[in-house]
């Protein structure tokens, strides 16, 4: 008997962040304002974050971000949503009898169409598995808090497991260094770039309330709060990745991105490294960004055209990006199996 029988009544809900409808305007402007007005987002008072959202950033952000959705735009649609749904199917391909949704925390597929489509199949539990690596109030806790709204709206009783972050599993390292071993052969440097985050949102998410950011080495001196720090769990993915890429301190970066704001960010920022590394005389450059398991704009766009634009014209010669996990079979199998594990 196949080994997911026994779990044959058992939905499974993907979860990642989502994107417009498409590049226009109007699309995008509803997207910012759904993703912008999430309190684990912009963690201020409602009546600060309503003026802000309204008065400061929908009158000329939608704009600006539109023309760069256009440049990464497919036939299909977005690359994000698009990637999203071909591996929701491949991992419904290894487990063909299990109930298996997706869907986006802002845009569509929404979180509720997923949910009714798990509740429409029967099931009698819901895993959901959001589809970050590592964990943060603005991500793997809003996408917690979003399924259990609707849970409640809907009045549904049946019990909800939610899969960890996985960003030291030993197989999702094994994953993301083989997809970059093709890229880094004749390079200078390894850039690893995640996407960023307030200072502010790693002290509140602390549950010791004293440990991070308490110090310039607080990642690497153990603490209960590494269960829910986003920076440490940043630093271990690199420490077991480029253990498994046998690079030397020399010869990689870690950097933060697609910062917003004035506010304090996790530094140091990707936009200024890029320039720097190329200043330093590093000329054969490949980026990472093992923050997201597919490709969207913050890789193609932010990083793959504005960041390479950058490198270059700082004087670098070669610039590679590396593809996110995707649909890359060693991860659709891995995570069949984690979601097996944590169902």
């Amino acid at each position: 008997m196949p080994y997911y029988k026994k779990f044959m009544k058992r939905g499974l809900l993907f979860v990642n962040l989502g994107s417009p409808d498409s590049p226009s305007v109007p699309d995008v402007r509803r997207y910012l304002k759904q993703f912008l007005m999430d309190g684990d987002v912009l963690d201020i008072p409602y009546p600060l974050r309503w003026l802000l959202v309204h008065v400061a950033i929908l009158p000329s952000r939608p704009k600006r971000s539109a023309a760069a959705y256009k440049t990464v735009w497919t036939a299909e649609g977005s690359p994000l949503i698009t990637t999203s749904r071909k591996f929701v199917d491949a991992v419904r391909d290894r487990l063909p009898e299990m109930p298996i949704a997706l869907g986006m925390r802002y845009g569509n597929p929404s979180i509720e169409s997923g949910i009714e489509a798990l509740e429409a199949a029967g099931v009698d539990s819901i895993t959901v598995f959001p589809l970050y690596p590592h964990y943060a109030a603005s991500s793997v806790r809003t996408v917690t808090l979003e399924v259990a709204r609707v849970i409640r709206k809907r009045g549904i009783n049946l019990p909800v497991h939610v899969v960890p972050p996985f960003y030291n599993d030993p197989a999702y390292l094994d994953c993301l260094a083989n997809s970059a071993r093709p890229y880094i052969s004749d390079i200078d440097h390894l850039l690893v770039s995640y996407h960023g985050l307030p200072e502010r949102h790693l002290i509140k998410t602390d549950p010791t309330k004293s440990h991070c950011l308490s110090c310039a080495d607080c990642c690497s001196v153990p603490s209960p709060a590494h269960a829910t720090c986003y920076r440490h769990q940043c630093f271990e993915t690199t420490r077991l990745l480029v253990e498994r890429l046998n690079l030397a301190p020399d010869k990689y970066s870690v950097s933060f991105q697609s910062r917003l704001g004035r506010d304090p960010w996790l530094r140091p920022f990707t936009d200024e490294v890029l320039v720097e590394l190329a200043q330093s005389g590093v000329k054969r450059l490949a980026v990472i960004c093992p923050a997201f398991v597919a490709d969207c704009l913050e890789t193609l766009e932010e990083i793959g055209e504005a960041g390479r634009h950058s490198f270059l014209e700082a004087g670098g010669e070669s610039f590679q990006l590396i593809p996110c996990l995707n649909t890359n079979s060693d991860w659709v199998k891995e995570a069949a199996e984690i979601c097996v594990r944590f169902t």
